[in-house]
């Protein structure tokens, strides 16, 4: 059988790979602390689960919903403006299932065969994915360390951005846990309107700052709107990954051509989870906060065990991951992901697998509790890796 030469540029064989090998190591009979895919192990908080199983039990919501209820677009708007000080009109909100797959509609909504899409390297698979699937030709903007991993507007080549259609932004950012000042998003939305370029800002992890950060967002900038739209997602926030609950806001025009190709592609978010998200829009913040927090505190403990057995990790202001330079004796990422996994049976993700700029790091996603952590940490100083 003979598939599509796209499907070719998508294959990833990292994530089998460590599978692989962690079965074989829990074959074996060795302890594995798996910190690499970012799927949150705190439970959602009652109220939406409850909303859920509620809403789940009334058979008229089982019916196609092919556009999103009004009471979730006002949900919506409200949440934004309490938020963040964005007033939105409901025919700038849409909902999505899940922000993932709308990389892959916007995509299809604004590039043709051909046309420049810029997206950060190291990043997330499907900032480049999207538009590669709409036949985009992708140009990346490295993610360096002494830019504190923000996209510097000054090193993108003039004619690459004359002819750019779209920019993917993200921060707090996934991979490199690094967040934005303000000041960045004002010089943003000048670059897009200076070349005319849309832009598709991932919100995700706006809530999981740190140390005082403030997240925000793109939105808020003025003239933002006019040039750009925004996802936003309760997965990570809220703990309900599985429930692939998001939403796009932002300029109308690109909301309505977003729309118009979900409404060929598929039927809109199950009814019952549309009543989780207002559940959890409109419901108390502390679980959000006691999300955060359990975050914040794992973070802490692996960056000061990490520290103190001489692997030295900058302390990052958000997300749900860190971003971790590999030692000097190691040029591959992914030997010492191998080797780390081989010797300690901690497992991570090696940033090359976000793209060339990502060589030289490794990912950890805080998806392990306290004890885990500590364990990683011993294991980790007792195994020597660090040792010349």
């Amino acid at each position: 059988m003979i598939f599509s030469k796209k499907m070719e540029q998508l294959t990833s064989a990292i994530f089998s790979q460590l599978l692989e090998r962690k079965n074989k190591l829990i074959a074996e009979g060795r302890e594995v602390i798996d910190f690499s895919v970012g799927t949150p192990d705190i439970p959602p908080a009652h109220h939406i689960i409850n909303t859920i199983v509620e809403e789940s039990s009334k058979p008229e919501n089982y019916i196609y919903s092919i556009n999103d209820t009004e009471e979730l677009k006002t949900s919506v708007k409200k949440w934004y403006n309490k938020r963040y000080g964005v007033k939105l009109k409901q025919d700038e909100i849409i909902s999505l299932i899940g922000s993932q797959s709308g990389f892959a509609e916007l995509s299809l909504c604004l590039v043709d065969k051909g046309d420049i899409v810029l997206t950060p390297d190291p990043g997330y698979p499907i900032f480049s994915v999207g538009p590669y699937l709409a036949g985009a030709e992708i140009v990346k903007m490295p993610l360096l360390k002494e830019n504190n991993y923000l996209i510097d507007f000054n090193s993108i080549d003039k004619e690459v951005a004359k002819k750019a259609k779209l920019m993917i932004v993200s921060y707090p950012n996934n991979p490199t846990a690094s967040t934005a000042p303000r000041a960045f998003y004002i010089k943003l939305v000048e670059f897009a309107k200076k070349y005319n370029i849309a832009v598709l800002h991932d919100n995700a992890y706006s809530e999981l700052v740190f140390d005082h950060t403030e997240g925000g967002s793109f939105l808020s900038i003025p003239g933002a709107k006019d040039i750009g739209i925004e996802f936003n997602s309760l997965s990570k926030t809220y703990s309900i990954p599985g429930c692939r609950i998001a939403f796009a806001v932002g300029n109308r025009d690109i909301i309505k051509q977003l729309k118009m190709l979900k409404s060929h592609v598929d039927y809109g978010m199950f009814l019952p989870f549309q009543k989780a998200a207002i559940a959890a829009l409109e419901g108390p913040r502390d679980c959000v906060q006691s999300v955060k927090n359990t975050y914040k505190k794992r973070r802490d403990i692996l960056i000061k065990g990490l520290n103190k057995i001489g692997w030295h990790i900058d302390n990052t202001g958000g997300s749900m991951f860190l971003w971790a330079a590999i030692p000097p004796k190691y040029k591959s990422s992914l030997k010492f992901t191998f080797d780390l996994m081989d010797k300690t049976g901690v497992i991570v993700v090696p940033g090359s697998s976000f793209g060339a700029y990502g060589e030289g790091f490794v990912r950890f996603a805080l998806v392990q509790n306290q004890e885990k952590i500590l364990n990683a940490i011993q294991n980790i100083e007792l195994s020597g890796i660090f040792e010349n």
